[in-house]
């Protein structure tokens, strides 16, 4: 059996204001951190059998870690369109987008549409690349939106759009 993986679908360039910032932000945290493991690391180094230093070990994942992402955010960021405009039809669903919609159960949910790159920030972000977010596209208020998951079909009704 193969270890071959497919590589991924590329992910949408948008990101909200917002969430440029944040990365933004998190890339200058990490150079901070960055200098206080390598301090570390190196004090660790310096206490002499390396093999069985558990804090040099540590200190050396870590930093990795640290170096992985600071390459994807490297490469990402310069790639990605801030879109700081809402459209010009705001009754349709679009990028950046909130979102109110009910289930046939009449339980209602709120979503918003953002980028692949901001959708661990909160709960209700979803990203525009995911099945729903694609759904939702284009839709208007009291339209059908009929959402095809794994396990079943899924319909919801559109409430509420609006962008902040």
């Amino acid at each position: 059996m193969s270890r071959y993986r497919p590589p991924a679908p590329p992910k949408a360039p948008y990101i909200t204001p917002e969430g440029y910032d944040h990365l933004e932000q998190e890339m200058k945290d990490i150079w901070v951190r960055r200098r206080d493991v390598t301090a570390a690391l190196a004090a660790a180094a310096a206490e002499g059998d390396r093999s069985e230093n558990a804090e040099y070990i540590y200190r050396k994942r870590e930093l990795a870690g640290l170096d992985r992402r600071i390459r994807y955010l490297q490469v990402r960021m310069p790639k990605l369109n801030v879109v700081r405009r809402t459209p010009d039809d705001d009754s349709q669903i679009f990028f950046g987008a909130r979102v109110k919609l009910e289930d046939l159960n009449g339980e209602p949910c709120e979503y918003r549409l953002v980028g692949p790159d901001e959708i661990d920030r909160h709960e209700n972000y979803i990203s525009i690349d995911s099945p729903l977010a694609q759904a939702l596209l284009k839709k208007t208020v009291e339209d059908e939106v009929v959402v095809k998951t794994p396990r079943d079909t899924v319909s919801y009704t559109v409430l509420e759009v609006h962008y902040d």
